[in-house]
């Protein structure tokens, strides 16, 4: 296997299964909290244990692939830039939902093309956007010229919506 296919299954292990991992790692520490029988609370002990031996596994893994013993160029693969951009803002947000003990998260995205976005009637793309982030309160600036395009959200954070 080349590095190049071993980084690419590095980071699908990262993004899927370890982060999946992660989430019901949280989910048991959640109903540990809530468990008052503790001969039910020392039986989610053992799997939370057992859920924290698998994510090292996994890491380690990750680790061992991404390892360079091979020189063989720049990554390349089939996945677009689309792909790849989601799943990397995705990582980050995640992150700052997890980790990072915020209250609010900020994002800004600008291009520099030939403008026009805006909600339309016609068309769903922006109005999605708008439709969703406001049901958890953001409040969304898009501004839209010649000089390209720039969206600025500003999204509250609860202790619902984060892993802290």
């Amino acid at each position: 296997m080349s590095l190049t296919q071993r980084v690419k299954l590095a980071q699908e292990l990262h993004d899927g299964i370890a982060q999946d991992l992660v989430g019901l790692g949280y989910g048991l520490d959640s109903l540990l909290f809530d468990e008052e029988d503790e001969t039910k609370r020392a039986r989610l002990r053992g799997v939370r244990l057992d859920i924290n031996a698998l994510i090292e596994k996994v890491r380690k893994e990750i680790f061992e692939l991404r390892r360079a013993t091979e020189m063989d160029g720049p990554l390349s693969s089939a996945n677009t830039l689309q792909d790849d951009l989601a799943k990397s803002l995705n990582e980050i947000v995640r992150n700052a939902l997890n980790h990072s003990q915020a209250t609010q998260l900020f994002i800004s995205i600008r291009d520099n093309g030939i403008g026009g976005a805006e909600a339309k009637s016609s068309h769903f793309g922006i109005q999605g956007i708008l439709e969703r982030m406001h049901e958890h309160g953001a409040q969304i600036n898009l501004q839209s010229d010649f000089t390209g395009t720039t969206l600025k959200m500003t999204v509250p954070l609860s202790e619902e919506s984060c892993n802290y």
